[in-house]
């Protein structure tokens, strides 16, 4: 029960069965959480299936339907604490992180100090491989622009491979993180910084998937844009970190209805 890794899903089932056999094949004692969004192609069916092969380490959650990345986090944030995860961890399921790099991760907040880990392709020895030139311009873009509107000193502020030590997600209240998509990234690590915890980056190379598509559209974009400075807004006149700091332990029973999940 120390480390979880929660992977969102809509429509991965050329990748679903692959990442989830290569996280448990570190032998590092990982459990597994897949959050799904209703997949009409059968995703969270063939993680059912796959969970009698890993009884008690791998663990699905079925929404009714797509309610966007960041409503899967917090929904498998809340589910982890409530079962006493020490270090939560948060991936993509297209194989765009490596699995292997769980362990640096790991390793930057068990051992290296960090109280969230992020895995970046924008320090030293990170990097992104087979991406189309205007995803890299647009994620150096946004970097960029994040890091000069919040002052916020994390090169990749958009990653979405990230280690959370248990006590961050619990002083977060993250019933007031709002945003679905690079917004969501940004503001989680923007609420981590503001509240005091320590971010480290871990150097990771970033691939582009190699089956299924992207859910980048730009609504997400055009949320990356204006959340940003929505949190620079909240910052400097409506008290943010006063705002974002739980006060109280938020229970499943909290959950909004319309992102409740059948228990599998």
């Amino acid at each position: 029960m120390e480390k979880i890794v929660i992977i969102p899903t809509y429509n991965e089932k050329e990748n679903i069965v692959s990442i989830i056999e290569a996280i448990f094949s570190l032998q590092a004692h990982f459990h597994v959480l897949v959050v799904d969004d209703g997949s009409p192609d059968g995703t969270a069916l063939m993680v059912e299936q796959l969970r009698t092969k890993y009884p008690n380490k791998l663990f699905l959650e079925e929404r009714s339907k797509k309610s966007g990345l960041g409503t899967a986090y917090i929904y498998g944030f809340k589910w982890a604490l409530n079962r006493g995860y020490k270090f939560i961890f948060e991936m993509d399921a297209d194989f765009s992180h490596n699995p292997a790099d769980l362990l640096n991760l790991y390793d930057a907040c068990k051992t290296g100090g960090a109280d969230v880990a992020v895995g970046s392709r924008y320090v030293a020895g990170g990097g992104n491989v087979n991406w189309p030139w205007d995803r890299v311009l647009l994620s150096k873009g946004a970097s960029i622009y994040t890091k000069l509107i919040t002052w916020m000193p994390v090169q990749d502020p958009t990653a979405g491979f990230v280690c959370y030590k248990r006590e961050v997600l619990e002083t977060i209240n993250l019933d007031e993180i709002h945003f679905v998509g690079y917004a969501f990234q940004i503001e989680m690590k923007f609420a981590a910084w503001k509240l005091g915890f320590k971010i480290k980056e871990v150097p990771i190379i970033f691939e582009d998937r190699k089956f299924g598509s992207s859910k980048m559209n730009k609504g997400i974009v055009k949320e990356g844009i204006l959340g940003v400075l929505h949190l620079r807004w909240q910052n400097l006149f409506k008290n943010y970190g006063k705002r974002v700091k739980k006060t109280e332990v938020v229970e499943m029973t909290s959950f909004p209805k319309n992102v409740m999940a059948e228990s599998k």
